[in-house]
């Protein structure tokens, strides 16, 4: 995961500003501690920090067209790069390196600004073209990638991985969304990812699962792409235990690079915690070289201030989730890791979130998962980036895969719906399409465990222990008064309050709080799906456990339940059952 900054159109081209743009990208650095790179053309400037991960030692960045007149400051993964280079346009063209992402200049000179639907991969990427000084800024079909667009009272046009780079500098600046590519020749943001389900017109494809599993085991085995020790987090829940699965059953079979002799795995709770036990026992069952990692509370609330500034966001369940895998990502860059493979982006797919049990038809659930699947880059998307990339460390996320996504959005959505009568769960056209009997990919608890959000897995006493520091540093006054202080997206509690007051030490401009959604949730839902129970407006949480009459371990009024995990392992138990 590399830092990309780049500033186009500088009125001022002195050494003061050069010196002020590597000032900047320094700021990034984190993102990308192994090298850093400047391209400045004119009033052009394209900065890298890289994060080696395909060809360490010759990948350097900004990299070049053949004649040097197209550069381009990438950070990503373009996995079908080799195909790329042998593609009939390209095969003539030399290259410099053996990046992945020397491909994109080349792709340019053959196909100009047409060609990002042929990439697969996740990116964001500035490229410059020097005859014309024209340029394009792209970012990948979901926003697995970060990158922001700011303006300068110069005119100046800047893009950077992250708000902290350019936030000092613009008058104006926004996240920049996912699927879109600005163009400095056709003026402003175009869209050029528009798959089917965009639309969110219900499609009618009959479920195979034999087809939704070869596409996924694609998915992770491309995401295998690397040059350096790598692993999978492991909660022991559905989505994670399968890239797992799927990860080690390719790389048994084949000669591909591992640290070690194993598959190493990781996961991350307090003592106790649903995750540590579930986890640990996929991988005793797939034989994973696992690590169990601790944290207390009191770690993760001292975290808080640093998740905030590298995270970039007061949105109350992201903060929560990217606490523990902030901590996670340090530990594992400590073992000499630099990539993770990770499970978001399959509970958006596939209406796995527990709200979804009230979801009233087909209609409304396919609608509710493609809202959930385009705002990806607000809150998982930007929880597994920000919270990995902290340390220096890569996190890809094959549920996300545009191949996956045609496939898995195209299933009539009839198949995704709970039916408890019929024996489906939450997620169960996933879990039967991996319900292998002669070549189990998972034990069958596992695989019909319930869906725990991250912030809850990692230990339920995790939230409540937010709740009580925020309460204790927030006063009544306080909240009362919180449409003044915060008119623009009100904290409505003493927790999102704290969190809001942190961020906009950091990020005081209003551009910065713009970049965060708002509104009302529950069990991570949208504004429209808390529609769906007239019970969920008086529990607005985004807790799991908010899903009263879902959750085994629902809220009880303001009180949850001491025994959860022994209630959440039996129920899982029983599902497995009624499966069988």
């Amino acid at each position: 995961m590399c830092g990309i900054l780049a500033v186009l159109g500088c009125v001022d081209n002195s050494q003061a500003t050069r010196s002020r743009i590597i000032k900047l990208s320094r700021r990034l650095r984190h993102r990308g501690p192994d090298w850093s790179g400047l391209h400045c053309y004119e009033d052009c400037y394209l900065a890298h920090e890289r994060l080696a991960i395909i060809d360490p030692i010759s990948g350097d960045q900004p990299l070049y067209s053949e004649d040097k007149t197209v550069v381009v400051t990438v950070n990503g993964e373009i996995y079908n790069h080799k195909a790329l280079r042998e593609s009939e346009s390209l095969k003539s063209h030399k290259y410099h390196t053996g990046s992945d992402c020397e491909v994109l200049a080349h792709l340019y000179e053959e196909h100009g600004e047409e060609f990002i639907n042929m990439l697969d991969g996740m990116f964001a990427f500035v490229l410059l073209d020097t005859k014309d000084k024209s340029y394009i800024a792209v970012r990948d079909a979901i926003g697995v990638i970060p990158l922001y667009i700011g303006w300068g009272l110069d005119g100046s046009v800047w893009f950077a991985s992250e708000m902290k780079a350019l936030s000092d500098d613009c008058e104006q600046f926004m996240a920049f969304p996912p699927g879109h590519i600005y163009s400095s020749k056709q003026g402003g943001l175009r869209r050029w990812y528009n798959p089917p389900w965009f639309s969110e017109l219900v499609p009618s494809t009959p479920y195979d699962p034999l087809v939704l599993r070869d596409t996924f085991e694609k998915a992770v085995i491309k995401r295998l792409m690397t040059d350096v020790p790598f692993g999978v987090l492991l909660s022991g829940g559905l989505d994670s235990s399968l890239v797992a699965s799927v990860a080690i059953r390719h790389l048994e079979k084949s000669d591909a690079r591992q640290w070690g002799s194993k598959l190493h795995t990781f996961c991350i709770g307090l003592k106790g915690s649903p995750d540590l036990k579930a986890g640990k026992e996929v991988a005793d069952y797939l034989g994973t070289r696992h690590h169990e990692l601790h944290f207390t509370v009191q770690e993760g609330i001292d975290a808080i201030e640093e998740v905030i500034y590298h995270v970039e966001t007061y949105d109350v369940t992201t903060i929560r989730a990217s606490t523990p895998m902030f901590l996670m990502s340090r530990k594992i860059k400590s073992l000499g890791v630099k990539m993770v493979l990770s499970g978001e982006g399959s509970d958006e797919i596939f209406g796995g979130y527990l709200y979804f049990h009230k979801a009233p038809n087909k209609k409304e659930l396919h609608e509710e998962t493609c809202r959930k699947i385009k705002a990806l880059y607000q809150y998982d998307c930007l929880r597994a980036n920000k919270s990995t990339s902290a340390w220096g460390v890569e996190a890809r996320v094959p549920f996300l895969d545009k191949a996956f996504l045609d496939v898995a959005m195209g299933i009539d959505p009839e198949w995704k719906m709970i039916r408890p009568d019929l024996g489906r769960i939450e997620k169960w056209v996933l879990r039967n399409a991996f319900d292998d009997e002669k070549n189990p990919y998972l034990p069958k608890h596992i695989l019909y465990r319930q869906k725990e959000q991250f912030s809850d897995g990692v230990g339920y006493s995790w939230i409540d222990g937010l709740k009580d520091h925020a309460n204790k540093h927030v006063s009544d006054a306080m909240l009362t008064n919180a449409n003044f202080v915060f008119p623009d997206n009100t904290p409505v509690t003493k927790e999102a309050y704290y969190y809001r007051a942190i961020f906009e030490k950091f990020f005081p401009k209003s551009a910065a709080r713009a970049t965060v959604p708002g509104g009302p949730s529950v069990a991570c839902s949208t504004a429209k799906a808390v529609e769906w129970d007239a019970a969920w407006k008086g529990n607005l949480d985004p807790s799991g456990r908010a899903a009263l009459g879902v959750h085994v371990a629902a809220y009880e009024g303001d009180k949850a339940e001491d025994t959860r995990p022994e209630k959440v392992q039996k129920l899982a138990e029983k599902t497995a059952e009624a499966i069988v």
